[in-house]
């Protein structure tokens, strides 16, 4: 199971509700959509960053439910997904790539 980071952003381009009970009506169904994913452990952690308007995620699944999960929130936000490769993961990968090389310069 792959984990991913997502770095979200606000689309100002979208048509967002002006009526502000309609506007509010959307921020619950979009809160009740993160709620959900956390709940059923797809999201580990979201936030919010200072300028209101961006923020992360990190979670885990499969590739699909990373792009379902962004997808249920356009257009109003726009993401930006990055699978993590876990540094022993990485290191290994390095090491074996590496490896391989010299074996191959020794011929």
């Amino acid at each position: 199971m792959a984990r991913f980071l997502v770095l979200w952003r606000v689309n100002w381009k979208a048509p967002w509700p002006t009526d502000p009970t309609k506007y509010l009506e959307l921020e619950e169904k979009m809160w009740a959509g993160i709620e959900g994913l956390m709940k059923n452990g797809q999201v580990e952690e979201f936030g919010t960053f200072p300028d209101g308007e961006s923020g992360y995620s990190i979670g885990k699944g499969e590739t699909v439910d990373a792009y379902a999960s962004v997808a249920a929130f356009h257009p109003y936000i726009r993401s930006e997904i990055h699978e993590i490769i876990p540094y022993e993961t990485m290191k290994q990968t390095t090491r074996a790539i590496i490896q391989m090389r010299i074996e191959e310069m020794k011929k």
